[in-house]
């Protein structure tokens, strides 16, 4: 099944403000953000059913946070995934914004 997770491709699709998870050309999974005075919020991660168990929503949640050091932003997550990943990845914590949590 490894073989299958290093298939996922992330991008960015700063038109529909998400990131988009892509395996074999589809859509596999998407983490929703919008960008406020500095801030990503982000309400959202989502993983098709077929796709689950596979690493992407992990995958997902590391490039919107990377995005978001890139960028130079905090970040808000709202979504419970999201919060629990920088839990477990203390290396994001400091992305958080003040009273976001």
């Amino acid at each position: 099944m490894s073989d299958e997770v290093t298939e996922v491709t992330v991008v960015d699709n700063k038109e529909r403000q998400r990131y988009e998870a892509h395996l074999g050309g589809e859509l596999a999974g998407e983490l929703t953000y919008t960008v406020r005075d500095g801030v990503a919020i982000l309400p959202h991660t989502g993983v098709q059913p077929r796709f689950e168990g596979r690493g992407i929503g992990g995958q997902l949640a590391k490039a919107a946070l990377d995005g978001a050091r890139e960028q130079g932003l905090k970040v808000a997550p709202r979504c419970p995934f999201v919060a629990a990943y920088i839990e477990k990845n203390p290396e994001y914590a400091d992305l958080v914004a003040a009273g976001s949590q």
